[in-house]
């Protein structure tokens, strides 16, 4: 059982190992030869100029400027001063609402905090319920779960206490939540107002075309709304499938690159031609000269290419039974989208078509039963994915639990008589090896959503992020409580009738509060705090930079701006809520904590979107749609 101590152990390494993580991103932000790792949003904008290209060669890599040291945090108040409509302008609608999540937070619990710990944890601290409890049942506990409802003897008059605070916290976050709505509601509908019309916004995605032996596809498609909506029709698009061309426009886009390195090389030394090596990865074959053989090569990509495209244009195996239709006005292209259109609801299906880049090519042809049969096993394995990840739960709960292991195991009683490592085990270590269960999870979750034939990138990352919460509701949650309270207090489970097991559980239920703090430090001040560091985008940036940049270009597709990560981000933020709005009148000395998390992820994830991260819900980008066939698409 976790005590003040073992939780003040692992606070300490939470928040030293956060503040190396922000130092570090600090530091290492003022580094020339990180500049694009740290601010890839403003090269991509044109706003932001690489400073490795003039000055001194040391200059070029170290910031020598020992005054800019001084104000290394001075990203902590920039990422707050830009106004929310600049930053709507700057990062999109959508980022925006995300970060006001974090905003949401703050101000529903900041004042249930507050008077939590006013009114309950004095309510709870003056009783000895727990004391007796463990002198006549064995029950155990610390001196945390002595602020908690579990002190509070059975049939006492100061329930009343918990009974009138559980009613003000749910109607104050009512309240908050009907304000918050309200505000966003009115920001989407000014965003609205204001934003210039995009094709997409009159544009329907149309799926199970039906054969027709007497007409094409597009034939079929054109014919169907001419007749079904004359008055609103105007133009259409069938999707083709383009991956064989896709491979030579990619292949020839690298020997594109490699003769633009070549002709720079040669450039900065006329006395010498390049040479190059036509085997595998230039190590082997023939010498020829470079420029003339990537020129030569680039030709003979050209022309497949044509040939390639002429044969997906007349190829009717290459022709999709889907199509993007455009109508023209948005009241035409709504009535499509949300109607029913012939007797076979398995036929003509329609809805709104996905901005250009948000769509996911690959599921666009998937049969209707099809799509039935992969979301019934989809959900069955989501079922027994769920249930047998109770295993390294229940072994993470028996470490958070280790006195009720040396009961049953009295080999272990040699290991946790040292105070610092029972401590480390019981306060640190359990939330850390849950951390690291779910690193593969939100992959998972992907690979399945895509099996289950969304169409659209937002679709899946919303599937995902709406599985990855049941999941770590009924895992992290659930099981934490159940498993932990099963290890807890085992004693009593094996000599009490089955009537009185829920009882027991009742009372255990509020001591777990021990094991969500340290989960809430390691992943919610630890890994917020990594967050910002980049670490994986940085390693990744300069290892292309050295081994793979070889043009201008070449270095701006190695940067990586990267998303906020919906999938992950959004349940997380969801689980945190569940924690504080449970925990909030059953043990509130967890408040804080959660405090800490979301003052710390609205500062981190402002700076995030401002200076390199998107948002992958893409509603907001104004990008103009072009649905015409062309040959440097991948798939249209």
């Amino acid at each position: 059982m976790a005590t003040f101590g073992d939780i003040g152990l692992a606070a300490a390494i939470n928040i030293l190992t956060a503040l190396a993580f922000l130092i570090a991103f600090a530091i290492l932000r003022l580094q020339p030869f990180n500049d694009r790792v740290y601010f890839p949003k403003w090269y991509l904008k044109g706003l932001r100029s690489s400073p490795t290209h003039s000055g001194a060669f040391v200059t070029k890599f170290v910031n020598v400027d020992w005054r800019s040291y001084l104000r290394f945090l001075n990203w902590v108040p920039d990422a707050l001063k830009m106004p929310e409509p600049e930053l709507i302008s700057h990062a999109g609608l959508d980022s925006a609402v995300y970060l006001r999540i974090y905003l949401l937070g703050l101000k529903i619990f900041v004042p249930v905090a507050l008077l939590a710990w006013a009114v309950l944890v004095p309510v709870n601290w003056t009783n000895n319920t727990l004391v007796k409890a463990k002198a006549t049942d064995n029950v155990d506990f610390s001196n945390i779960d002595k602020l908690s409802i579990s002190n509070i003897p059975h049939g006492s008059q100061r329930f009343w206490s918990h009974v009138i605070m559980a009613y003000a916290i749910t109607f104050w976050t009512c309240y908050i939540l009907w304000k918050e709505y309200a505000k966003i509601a009115a920001m989407r509908l000014h965003f609205l107002a204001s934003e210039r019309r995009r094709p997409d916004q009159f544009t329907v995605l149309v799926r199970n075309v039906p054969p027709d032996p007497d007409e094409s596809v597009g034939e079929s498609v054109e014919h169907f709304f001419l007749v079904n909506h004359p008055d609103h029709f105007l133009t259409h698009q069938v999707v083709y499938n383009a991956n064989k061309l896709a491979k030579l426009v990619k292949e020839k886009k690298g020997k594109q690159n490699w003769l633009d390195y070549y002709q720079l090389k040669y450039s900065r030394n006329q006395s010498k031609r390049p040479m190059m090596k036509t085997g595998f990865l230039g190590l082997c074959g023939d010498q020829v000269d470079a420029i003339d053989y990537q020129t030569a090569e680039i030709e003979r990509l050209s022309k497949e290419i044509d040939e390639e495209r002429e044969r997906v244009k007349t190829n009717p195996k290459c022709i999709m039974p889907a199509a993007f239709v455009s109508f023209k006005t948005r009241w035409g292209a709504a009535v499509c989208a949300q109607t029913q259109q012939s007797r076979n609801p398995t036929l003509w299906l329609t809805e709104w078509a996905p901005e250009p880049r948000d769509v996911y090519w690959n599921n666009l042809a998937i049969p209707y039963v099809s799509l039935s049969i992969r979301r019934l096993i989809i959900a069955v394995a989501s079922f027994f994915l769920t249930f047998f990840f109770m295993i390294p739960i229940t072994i993470v709960q028996s470490l958070a639990n280790i006195e009720s292991l040396e009961k049953r195991a009295s080999f272990l009683k040699v290991i946790t008589d040292i105070g610092f490592i029972k401590s480390f085990i019981q306060g640190f270590l359990p939330g850390i090896a849950l951390k690291i269960f779910l690193i593969l999870l939100p992959t998972i979750l992907m690979l399945m959503s895509k099996f289950e034939g969304f169409l659209c990138r937002s679709a899946l990352e919303r599937r995902s992020a709406f599985r990855y919460f049941i999941f770590i509701f009924v895992n992290v949650f659930l099981g934490s409580v159940i498993a932990g309270t099963a290890f807890q207090q085992l004693d009593s489970f094996i000599n009490q009738s089955a009537n009185d097991i829920p009882k027991t559980i009742g009372v255990a239920i509020p001591m777990k509060a021990t094991f969500f703090i340290t989960y809430i430090m390691v992943d919610g001040w630890t890994g917020v705090a990594g967050e910002i560091l980049r670490l994986k985008p940085l390693i990744f940036f300069h290892l292309k930079n050295f081994f793979l940049v070889k043009t201008e270009k070449d270095r701006e597709e190695a940067m990586d701006p990267g998303s906020i990560g919906f999938n992950t981000g959004e349940p997380q933020i969801q689980l945190y809520f569940l924690l504080g709005l449970v925990y909030a009148v059953v043990t509130p000395v967890l408040l804080p904590f959660i405090l800490v998390f979301f003052g710390l992820a609205y500062v981190v994830f402002r700076h995030q979107v401002m200076h390199f991260k998107y948002f992958i819900i893409l509603l907001w980008i104004p990008n103009m749609m072009c649905f015409l066939f062309q040959g440097e698409s991948r798939e249209l």
